[in-house]
């Protein structure tokens, strides 16, 4: 499969909003500095390629085009709706490839190698559950499935695109941060506290 250089699209909610599931044991203004630190270092690890940030709150569009990402304005379109949206806002833009990445997640740094050239590439969570980040073609029919599930809908979507297909199983990649047992996963409750800490 052949490198290319793709756009990014990260759709990140509200930060005050974020992490409601850590809530029983993470307080709010902690939730919100948690997802602002794993947002930023997904745009920071993909420079420099072209990054779009969908979002339909202020302060994220102000935080996204402090770092130099392109904001897609979605207001209610929930999860789903956004990177559709954002796929087809990149494709007009004449990408022909995207990665869609989670914003929640610690150790992004290998995701500028995930696309390959009109391949899908998914990276599940440890689970199998979810989809941490896919790399497709912006043209292929792959309407996003987020949700419980989500691996195995995009994979079945995938498969049946007649596209050339990869699950990548990627020790980092596949750790986002839901629960408190991801909190404190050795590889990632060391890099919390130092965020928390600032």
């Amino acid at each position: 499969m052949t490198p290319v250089e793709p756009a990014v699209l990260i759709p990140v909610k509200a930060f005050q909003a974020a992490k409601a599931r850590l809530s029983p044991n993470v307080s709010a203004a902690d939730r919100a500095v948690l997802a602002r630190w794993m947002a930023g270092r997904v745009i920071d690890a993909v420079r420099p390629l072209p990054t779009f940030v969908a979002c339909d709150d202020d302060a994220v569009a102000q935080w996204a085009e402090s770092l130099g990402a392109t904001v897609l304005w979605g207001p209610g379109l929930g999860l789903n709706g956004a990177v559709d949206s954002g796929v087809a806002t990149i494709a007009g833009k004449g990408f022909d490839e995207v990665i869609i990445s989670h914003g929640d997640l610690p150790l992004p740094r290998s995701l500028p190698t995930l696309a390959r050239r009109a391949a899908v590439v998914i990276v599940p969570d440890r689970r199998l559950d979810g989809t941490n980040v896919i790399a497709r073609p912006c043209a292929a029919t792959l309407p996003a499935s987020y949700g419980r599930s989500s691996f195995r809908h995009h994979l079945d979507q995938a498969l049946a695109s007649g596209r050339q297909v990869t699950v990548r199983h990627d020790t980092e990649l596949s750790l986002d941060l839901d629960t408190i047992a991801d909190l404190t996963h050795p590889m990632i409750y060391p890099l919390v506290s130092e965020a928390l800490a600032r």
